[in-house]
């Protein structure tokens, strides 16, 4: 069998505490990128694109932004639609206001805007927790979202109220405005997703990643034994928005091109990513895009099985997927609390053990 420890030496610390150490997983790691960036680009079209491949990207990073607040910090946050707004607008005012810096530049100025606005408010944090900053969180999606709509300097005093992507180009190819093709689009949102897994995926493994998770364990026993509950949890909240902001700016940028606050970033857009967590897997960045992949590829498979095939009304078919998604979050809720990602741990601890019984 090719899943197994046998063999497998390791001469170093750091070679028995890497990411990967089973060498199966190291080279399935390396085939997923080299189809997601040799392959993929050259057969996707317009609709595997806007319908599956994007959108799955870009909720990713959302979701990994999220999963290093809740799942890894263990602080409650509604505010994801709020903070993408946030990378979102700060977006489109670098790319307005800086038309020939590179939008790599943008995206990742949007995102740091996002973290400074993040901390901001996660100062509730170091008072209030639970149920309290949950409410303290949700105050924020509506506040920023409301602030938005109503000051007209955000979106440089259109009358419609919308901000609309200027046209940009990455050697020589358009990635943002309609004239983008799918490859371009999809590539870019890929070097960033493979960006921001694994910086995560390092910090998670690192001091600050400790920290944090001793603050979810238990912050006052955390406290004692020397964690600044001050700095973990202001950075966990400002790590988190710079991932959320960065999906922000893709979302808006690359994705949909022209967004309005109310609509593409309200309350819907929070609890959605919240149950891309949920259903993945708190603390687990593999859960992140388990859960990110699960509920974007949802909605097009019922919509070819229901709609496409059977000929049920489209409004069934979207009250079919919330009956679905509801259902789903009860039952991990209950049966496995930590989601997808560990029934892919435990599928993979089966396979190490075949043929003997676990």
């Amino acid at each position: 069998m090719l899943y197994r420890e046998a063999g497998d030496f390791k001469t170093s610390y750091p070679e028995d505490s890497q990411t990967f150490p089973i060498a199966f997983d190291r080279w399935r790691y390396w085939a997923v990128l080299a189809i997601a960036f040799l392959v993929i680009p050259f057969v996707i079209n317009d609709y595997w694109a806007s319908s599956l491949m994007v959108p799955f990207l870009i909720y990713a990073i959302a979701a990994i932004g999220l999963n290093i607040l809740t799942g890894y910090c263990g602080q409650v946050s509604l505010g994801t639609g709020g903070f993408m707004a946030v990378g979102a607008y700060a977006c489109y005012k670098l790319m307005t206001a800086f038309p020939d810096v590179n939008i790599v530049f943008h995206v990742l100025l949007a995102g740091g805007i996002t973290a400074a606005v993040g901390a901001a408010f996660g100062l509730p944090s170091l008072r209030i927790k639970g149920f309290y900053l949950a409410v303290a969180t949700l105050a924020a999606q509506f506040f920023l979202v409301w602030l938005f709509n109503k000051v007209a300097w955000f979106y440089n005093y259109s009358a419609s109220g919308q901000i609309n992507a200027p046209e940009r180009f990455i050697f020589g190819t358009a990635v943002t405005g309609p004239s983008a093709p799918a490859w371009a689009q999809y590539l870019v949102c890929l070097v960033f997703v493979t960006f921001c897994a694994v910086l995560a995926r390092n910090l998670t493994r690192g001091s600050l990643g400790r920290s944090w998770m001793a603050i979810r364990d238990m912050d006052i026993a955390a406290e004692i034994i020397g964690v600044n509950p001050l700095k973990a949890k202001l950075t966990a909240f400002a790590v988190s928005s710079f991932f959320i902001g960065i999906s922000g700016a893709l979302f808006f940028a690359v994705y949909l091109g022209a967004v309005e606050a109310g609509d593409s970033f309200g309350i819907t857009k929070s609890f959605l990513v919240l149950f891309m967590v949920i259903l993945g897997g708190l603390g687990s960045i593999f859960g992140s895009f388990a859960g990110a992949a699960f509920l974007v590829i949802l909605p097009v498979f019922l919509k070819i099985i229901g709609v496409d095939v059977l000929g049920w009304p489209t409004e069934m078919v979207a009250h079919l997927q919330l009956v679905i998604v509801g259902a789903l979050i009860m039952f991990f809720l209950i049966k496995e609390p930590h989601g997808l990602a560990q029934l892919w741990r435990l599928a993979k601890e089966k396979l190490r053990l075949w043929p003997f019984p676990y």
